[in-house]
């Protein structure tokens, strides 16, 4: 019973990580995107979106994911899997997507600081990365060892193909 209630923690926690990774990276956007608005729009807005960010990132998605993580290797450490091989790739997968966490980061704190350095264009194809570790972690844990790997990483790889012409598409169609 105590397992079920570990891994509910740990599924509400991923959420929650995901659900702050999906919104941080909008709000990146939209704070990049007004440094185009004249000047006394851009400073509130930009004033705005600095709180925002700060309230997201410290209050929901930094808890999540040292939550998520934690509840995951607790059930990991329980129930013995640290050999089996569909839970390394997911710790594999987790480690990536702690590597996304971490770059969302020193985005959050350069923009912060009131520096832009990535175009809104360059966000919205960094924001779709969480999108396909999401997919792939999700695939990963359901399928466990009916999962064909070779079709997994093609299929993962056309996800991205995919969802990078989609976000063309719509830079195209957004233009006109």
């Amino acid at each position: 019973m105590e397992m079920l209630y570990v891994k509910a923690l740990h599924l509400i926690f991923v959420v929650s990580w995901f659900a702050g990774l999906f919104y941080i990276v909008r709000l990146f956007i939209y704070h990049t995107e007004a440094a185009q608005k004249p000047d006394a729009v851009k400073e509130a807005l930009q004033a705005q979106f600095k709180i925002m960010e700060w309230r997201l990132w410290n209050i929901i998605t930094w808890p999540a994911a040292i939550l998520a993580t934690l509840f995951g290797y607790y059930m990991v450490y329980r129930l013995d899997l640290w050999d089996v091989p569909w839970m390394m790739v997911k710790m594999a997968m987790t480690t990536g997507l702690w590597g996304y966490h971490i770059m969302n980061h020193i985005l959050f704190k350069r923009l912060q600081r009131g520096e832009i350095s990535w175009s809104s264009g360059q966000l919205r194809m960094w924001n779709e990365l969480a999108a396909l570790f999401l997919v792939s972690i999700v695939f990963i844990v359901v399928l466990k060892g009916g999962f064909n790997w070779i079709y997994g990483t093609i299929g993962f790889f056309a996800l991205g193909i995919f969802l990078m012409l989609a976000i063309k598409m719509y830079k195209r169609i957004r233009k006109d």
